[in-house]
């Protein structure tokens, strides 16, 4: 690449000036939320048939009409931080975060951890990569490492800004995989389509590497030059960063009264609430039935509600004391908080599209002029569009699903097919929408537009890729 008067190549000066003008002018996750409700509100009043009070009226409808598939999503995460954050996962990490020699190498390994593990389960994806973000900022400063900490907290992000809705725990892919369906009930599709039409499907095995490595190259290009980084010890107090145990503490794994004493040696119902054989069980038998689901049904079985079971007992099954694996599930909801105050609102403006027509127009008019060659491209742009303003991938596949569908069938384009072309969409634009950014936010304590100027140039550097390997891909 070529170097700039002041160093540093044409993909990094690109990097520091969108940074730049995001951190000047970007709201709050919650502000956002508001700003997207009126632009939402305005576009359906003056493109549809809706009236000025009846679209207020579908902004309340909305709030309420996805909450399943809310604590479903909720279930995703906060199972995702507890695995997480057990002291057996964050060792790992740390070692992890040794192996780098410099800030570039630092950045792409977060990277491509994040993006790994949100194709397995994105909320393990999330959580674990933003307590390595955090970890490896930790490790740089203690070893000398230059590494840009905004871009690091990107890069522990790329899972949910690219991968995780090609994996195991996509919505779209599984929603489609579970039997009696609204796309079925509906009349869209005759019978369910099964994961290894989606997820496990060459097609989308490919994309997910390809977009690994590229992903990979691009963050090692963005990263600023050791003397235009900026450490951890910038976001956050030094003598604050060995305090928790993400960051190395003791882990109390029995409840001690104020004496010391272990309490479970003292109370039956103790011994009972911290019982190893109690919680043992308990997951030994949730995981046995994991196994012989997918025993009986093959890889086919997987759906939300698998996935979150398995995650559940897999939990359940590295803690083993209950009372342990419940205080974890308390930590994990300060996680999961800034999801739960914003998820009813971007349902609401989910509200507003799905009823007034907007999202169905939006997603028509650009599948329109599609042909059976550039389907999956707009296939993704319909998905990425819509993303911006409801970034719930299942809630959004329910409302362009159907669109979706039915012009791939119009075209010959098997539903597998256009459901992994849609996903990515779906995950893109989450690069552009803060709002499965806040547990990470909250965990690497950085604000939104001090990381998202970053995240807004990934966006951009991946749009000719992915429009290329969409259309020359073959399924």
């Amino acid at each position: 690449m070529s170097q700039s008067a002041t160093g540093g190549t044409m993909v990094e000066r690109m990097g520091s000036g969108m940074a730049t003008w995001v951190e000047r002018w970007m709201p709050s996750p919650f502000l956002f939320a508001i700003i997207l409700t009126y632009i939402v509100y305005i576009a359906a009043v003056l493109g549809t048939d809706a009236g000025v009070f009846e679209a207020v009226e579908f902004w309340y409808d909305g709030f309420w009409a996805f909450l399943t598939f809310a604590m479903q999503m909720v279930l995703i995460l906060m199972t995702g931080f507890v695995v997480a954050y057990h002291p057996r996962v964050n060792a790992g990490l740390q070692r992890l975060s040794e192996l780098p020699s410099n800030g570039k190498q630092a950045v792409v390994l977060v990277g491509v951890i994040a993006m790994v593990l949100a194709w397995v389960h994105w909320g393990l994806g999330l959580i674990v990569g933003a307590i390595f973000a955090r970890e490896m900022g930790k490790t740089a400063y203690r070893n000398g490492i230059a590494v840009h900490y905004p871009l690091l907290c990107v890069a522990g992000y790329m899972g949910l800004g690219l991968t995780w809705h090609w994996g195991l725990s996509g919505s779209a892919p599984l929603l489609l995989a579970t039997e009696g369906n609204e796309f079925i009930e509906m009349g869209v599709i005759d019978e369910t389509v099964p994961t290894s039409a989606t997820i496990l499907h060459p097609y989308a095995l490919t994309l997910t590497v390809l977009s690994i490595a590229f992903a990979a190259v691009v963050l090692y290009l963005l990263s600023p030059s050791p003397e235009r980084s900026r450490d951890i010890t910038a976001y956050i107090p030094e003598d604050e960063l060995f305090e928790t145990a993400a960051d190395g503490g003791e882990v109390e794994t029995v409840p001690k009264d104020s004496a010391g004493d272990s309490s479970d040696e003292r109370v039956p119902a103790e011994r009972l609430n911290n019982s190893r054989i109690m919680g043992g069980l308990i997951a030994l038998t949730g995981l046995v039935m994991v196994g012989y689901t997918f025993a009986t049904l093959g890889l086919d079985a997987l759906d939300l509600n698998v996935v979150n079971f398995a995650f559940l007992m897999a939990g359940l099954a590295i803690y083993t004391r209950p009372q342990l694996y419940r205080d974890r599930f308390g930590d994990a909801s300060n996680a999961a908080a800034g999801v739960i105050l914003l998820f009813p609102f971007f349902a609401g403006i989910q509200g507003i599209m799905a009823s007034s027509g907007l999202a169905e127009s939006m997603a028509e008019g650009l599948l329109a002029i599609s042909s059976p060659e550039t389907f999956p491209i707009f296939a993704w742009l319909a998905a990425a569009i819509t993303n911006m303003f409801v970034p719930s991938g299942g809630g959004e596949w329910i409302v362009l699903g159907p669109s979706v569908l039915e012009a791939a069938q119009a075209h010959g384009i098997p539903a597998g097919h256009a459901t992994m072309a849609y996903a990515v969409g779906d995950a893109h634009t989450n690069l552009l929408n803060p709002f499965w950014a806040l547990p990470l936010l909250a965990i690497t304590q950085i604000k939104a537009r001090e990381m998202f100027g970053y995240a807004i140039a990934m966006l951009l550097l991946l749009i000719p890729f992915l429009a290329i390997v969409l259309y020359v891909v073959p399924y």
